[in-house]
């Protein structure tokens, strides 16, 4: 089941369309990373699906229904750039924000007396927001977002401002909100935390749906039929035995070990490259190369990028 449907949705700004005939399929209780390049069009589609504005054209629902103004208190939503009151002490600031989503003081104090410690930051309560760093302040953001237990959560660029070990520490609570029943949009740039945490996606470039799908199928897609491996005592020159078959790629060697990136021609499988290896070393290791989503990302936006051109 779906949390989450766009269909077909364009927003155009004075001369400039910001979204032309974009659909989305969010799953349920799934991690989607709705990426793209700067200016591609993903804060406005966040923007729509929180009602914060709305399209010209296209379908939206929530859980089977039409988006409804009722939906916002189902869905948590924290903004690339932060919006918490510098001059409010920190715990303060939380329990009015818990509130506005609709828990009682009571039940605010709880769940934040629960996070803080979660997070560490519970020194930080009567303190404020203006004496703590970018990332304690991401800190109480992300509490403040994920506290009414809402059904999809929406990320823009959530591990902005933290060092690597906090990074981790966000992660590891993203896959909890996920485990206990949360849909979440993860919109970012770093393609590492993608292929991490995502278990699909969708490229915008210049207002259009240019990829979609699930990580895995994405990068079998874009696989080149391209093998890397070791050989230990070699007795020939790999150029002499590739037969027209292979395409040597990148030769690399040491005291001891030679690498090697080929490229299969088509028609030929990976156990024609073992057999014809075999006789003249010993292979130590043996992958298939299969492209990264930051590889992907690039080359799916150049290509689409040029051919727009035209």
């Amino acid at each position: 089941m779906d949390i989450f449907n766009a269909a077909n949705v364009s927003k155009r700004f004075a001369h400039h369309t910001a979204l032309d005939k974009v659909s989305i399929d969010v799953p349920e209780q799934s991690i989607f990373g709705l990426l793209g390049p700067n200016g591609a069009g993903k804060t406005t589609l966040i923007r729509i699906i929180n009602q914060i504005t709305g399209p010209d054209e296209g379908e939206l629902l929530f859980c089977g229904q039409k988006l409804q103004p009722q939906h916002i208190e189902m869905i948590g939503y924290l903004p690339e750039e932060r919006g918490l009151y510098k001059k409010m002490k920190v715990g303060e600031q939380a329990l009015y924000l818990a509130q506005l989503k609709g828990l009682s003081r009571a039940d605010a104090l709880k769940k934040l007396k629960y996070w803080f410690e979660r997070f560490e930051i519970q020194a930080w309560w009567g303190r404020k927001v203006e004496e703590l760093s970018k990332g304690m302040q991401q800190k109480v953001q992300f509490i403040v977002t994920i506290l009414h237990n809402p059904k999809l959560l929406i990320f823009d660029e959530p591990f902005s401002g933290f060092d690597p070990i906090n990074v981790n520490l966000l992660k590891d609570e993203i896959l909890n909100l996920k485990q206990n029943g949360a849909t979440i949009i993860f919109s970012t740039h770093n393609m590492s935390s993608v292929e991490e945490l995502c278990d699909d996606i969708a490229l915008i470039n210049k207002s259009k749906l240019i990829l979609s799908g699930s990580i895995g199928n994405i990068r079998k897609q874009f696989k080149s039929n391209t093998f890397e491996f070791e050989l230990m005592n070699v007795k020939e020159d790999l150029k002499n035995i590739m037969d027209g078959k292979f395409q040597l790629l990148d030769e690399t060697k040491d005291d001891q070990i030679s690498r090697y990136k080929i490229k299969l021609k088509e028609g030929i499988i990976q156990n024609d490259l073992i057999r014809e290896v075999l006789p003249y070393a010993d292979i130590q290791s043996f992958r298939e190369v299969i492209p990264s989503m930051n590889d992907i990302f690039i080359s799916q936006v150049e290509l689409d990028s040029q051919s727009q051109k035209l």
